[in-house]
């Protein structure tokens, strides 16, 4: 019985989760006449198949996944239009770590591709040292480097200015790796490539002077939400290069509209982590305090930002039931 149900009425369930979705980034008032309607319909229809599910399935992940979408139509079709404060709240509990969980796989190959051309950077620095130039390690660079200078000690004497002006760029590299994901995703591409190659020629220049460790320890207490919001971005820029080239059924217009709400969604997302990552790395990681702090600080930002990005909002239901393991 619940294959046959499910494969009858899934068409029904699934387009209304598409009105749902564009429920969270528009009012019900932006609605046509007919989607109104077509809203109305399916929602009473699925209210319908949630009383059939509880009576005669006993199945609980139909039960439940039902009763989501049961529920999130009722709120969206009777609750009074919310204040921009509530709307705001809901994007960051639920719209953006929810957006994240759908599209991890983008940010996970970005993660891969950076890291990957990181160890490139790395190793072609260690066996020539003129490899960091190709790496976009400047001349200048090098000597500081060269001379066994802790460059971001200055941050210590004008933290306001450091702070600022470390968010400047944190923000631009982000924008940055996203908005060339227009160039078919080549752009976002390169962006990934050059950080990585100059992260890695830079650890492997100071090293090999004898104070990488030093260095490190300066970068980590920011660099998991920095790095995150970067590889983030790149994602989305990835995101929109694949919704060009491959739209499936979709034309390439509503393909790119499709993937370009997801990618808009986590850039705005990670604006305030940007804020966080910036003032961690303006007052705290050139600050004199223990290299054991400094790393607490990582591991605490790290379990904190994935465990709002992998639990907040999460709902009883995130992927429909397949027909063929309803039964199990």
């Amino acid at each position: 019985m619940n294959d046959r149900f499910i494969n009858d009425n899934k068409s029904d369930w699934q387009r209304l989760e598409d009105l749902l979705k564009l429920l969270d980034s528009m009012a019900l008032r932006q609605f046509s006449r007919e989607e109104v309607r077509e809203l109305g319909k399916l929602y009473r229809r699925a209210a319908s198949d949630l009383a059939i599910a509880r009576s005669e399935t006993r199945d609980p992940r139909l039960i439940n996944y039902l009763n989501s979408l049961v529920v999130r139509a009722h709120g969206h079709i009777y609750r009074a239009e919310s204040g921009g404060g509530n709307k705001i709240a809901n994007f960051f509990w639920r719209d953006f770590p929810q957006t994240f969980r759908r599209t991890w796989k983008f940010t996970a190959f970005a993660f891969i591709f950076t890291t990957v051309f990181g160890v490139i950077g790395f190793v072609a620095t260690k066996r020539d040292a003129e490899f960091s130039e190709f790496a976009g390690v400047s001349p200048q660079m090098r000597y500081v480097i060269k001379q066994r200078v802790h460059w971001w000690e200055d941050l210590n004497d004008a933290n306001q200015i450091g702070s600022s002006q470390i968010l400047t760029n944190n923000i631009g590299v982000t924008f940055i790796a996203f908005a060339l994901g227009g160039l078919l995703g080549l752009g976002t591409l390169y962006v990934l490539a050059s950080n990585g190659l100059s992260i890695g020629a830079v650890l492997s220049l100071t090293y090999s002077e004898g104070f990488g460790n030093a260095l490190v320890t300066f970068m980590v207490g920011h660099g998991v939400i920095e790095l995150s919001c970067i590889f983030i971005a790149g994602g989305a820029g990835l995101m929109l290069g694949y919704g060009m080239l491959v739209p499936g059924n979709l034309s390439r217009a509503d393909s790119l509209k499709k993937y370009g709400l997801e990618a808009v969604r986590l850039i705005i997302g990670c604006v305030p982590l940007l804020f966080i990552a910036g003032f961690i790395e303006g007052f705290i990681s050139p600050a004199n305090i223990p290299a054991e702090a400094k790393f607490g600080v990582a591991i605490l930002t790290g379990i904190l930002l994935y465990s709002y990005l992998f639990f907040a909002g999460r709902t009883a239901k995130e992927d429909l039931p397949d027909a063929a393991t309803a039964n199990k």
